[in-house]
């Protein structure tokens, strides 16, 4: 729960309201459910289109909200609720006017040929329905790529939901519309139209190493400027090998697994898909397209403070970067617990064990599933007796960190020192 009190999310629910204040002084009299019905149109429009507001993905604009995954989780509840209010909407004007006669009632549901704002407003939702619903969890969880054809959509569905509530509108609303939909409209052409062109750099794949079956690291080098960024951040990727068997062309964020330091980006990938999969053998010296940096994993605000990390598998990229970053006269203690199932899925572990080695305040300690089961409270309180007054950073898979995390909490671990990242639609 405290991760939605920030700032920026108080922030947008400020202005989420602010039409609805609007509409309710603009008719004060109305009936009861009229009015709910005119406020969960304007509500409902107003979260749409600040969802699409905050949906610019500017490097750097996410740390208000806590990061990338964080900014997109904000995203999605916006666009579930706004779908729901809209839903509601005609159905509680119907109601309403059915308490005047059923004929009144049947227009706003089956309104007349000549209606176009009415229609506008059916349009607006039928679009809404076709790029939302699928990511509802019932639903199941869509292919990655018709997803984000589908959220092509939310355009059109901006465009009729304007059309539908701009004509009735009186002008201090009429002008709250205009200002709200003109900065949706203008998020959503940068992202589609203009960033492809503009935020990403050009790099090229100077090597492939082959960490572990199924994992690779790619070593990119910039041809311009290199990206400027902090451990544990995270970037979209664009392979352009025309020889990639899938992916091609195609964006998805990885962690940086490379140090700041380093005159070159390393990306650690593991084999998770028919994308990741074709990178496993993408070829040294095709380019690749770089965008970011994004997230706030390792929070500015509590650098120096003694942190114990907890990576699951490939979940081990931001602590590589962490890791790779530190340096004999490094003041920060750090603990390192590195879950995989054997010593054989422990990517990179010499590398780690050597850091381990040269920095003092630098402490790895290894769990393999295999042999010691599940990662539990006991297992962390042994490794690190201290670790209810660290800062607890966790990466890894969504099931691995929900366990993780109620092993912590049922040890008096509070949930503001646990910080987790996954790219759960990213």
């Amino acid at each position: 729960m405290q991760s939605y009190l920030r700032p920026a999310n108080l922030l947008i629910v400020c202005v989420a309201l602010v039409p609805v204040f609007v509409a309710a002084s603009e008719a004060p009299s109305r009936e009861a459910l009229a009015a709910a019905g005119t406020a969960a149109g304007v509500l409902g429009l107003s979260l749409l289109l600040l969802a699409a507001v905050i949906s610019v993905r500017v490097p750097r604009l996410d740390v208000w909200f806590g990061g990338l995954t964080k900014l997109w989780k904000v995203h999605h509840l916006l666009g579930a609720a706004s779908f729901v209010l809209v839903m509601a909407h005609p159905l509680l004007l119907a109601f309403a006017s059915a308490r005047v006669s059923i004929e009144a009632a049947g227009t706003l549901l089956f309104p007349a040929a000549g209606a176009w704002s009415v229609w506008a407003g059916w349009l607006s939702f039928a679009a809404m329905a076709m790029f939302l619903a699928p990511t509802f969890w019932f639903f199941g969880q869509p292919e990655y790529q018709r997803w984000k054809a589908l959220h092509a959509l939310s355009g059109l569905a901006m465009l009729f939901a304007l059309a539908h509530a701009l004509p009735p509108a009186k002008d201090s609303r009429r002008a709250l519309w205009l200002v709200y939909g003109g900065l949706a409209l203008l998020a959503f052409i940068y992202r589609k139209f203009i960033a492809p062109y503009t935020a990403r750099s050009g790099y090229t794949i100077t090597r492939v190493e082959t960490v572990n079956r199924g994992v690779v690291e790619l070593t990119l080098e910039p041809e311009k400027k290199l990206l400027h960024y902090r451990p544990g951040q995270f970037a979209y990727l664009t392979p352009l090998d025309p020889a990639l068997s899938s992916g091609r062309n195609e964006e998805h964020p990885y962690t940086l697994s490379s140090a700041p330091g380093e005159n070159a980006l390393r990306i650690a990938i593991k084999e998770a898909g028919d994308a990741t999969r074709a990178l496993q053998t993408v070829a040294c010296g095709s380019r690749a397209l770089v965008e970011g940096p994004y997230g706030d994993f390792f929070s500015a605000r509590k650098a120096g403070a003694p942190a114990l990390w907890i990576a699951g598998g490939i979940g081990i990229a931001p602590f590589l970067s962490g890791a790779r970053s530190m340096t004999v006269e490094n003041r920060t203690d750090i603990q390192l617990i590195y879950c995989v199932q054997d010593e054989s899925r422990a990517h990179l572990i010499g590398e780690l064990e050597a850091i381990a080695l040269r920095v003092p305040r630098f402490k790895l300690t290894k769990h393999f599933f295999a042999r010691e089961g599940a990662l539990t409270g006991a297992f962390i309180a042994a490794a690190c007796p201290d670790f209810a007054a660290r800062d607890i950073y966790m990466c890894g898979p969504p099931v691995f960190i929900a366990a993780t995390r109620r092993e912590l909490k049922a040890r008096g671990v509070s949930g503001a020192r646990i910080q987790s990242e996954d790219f759960t639609w990213l």
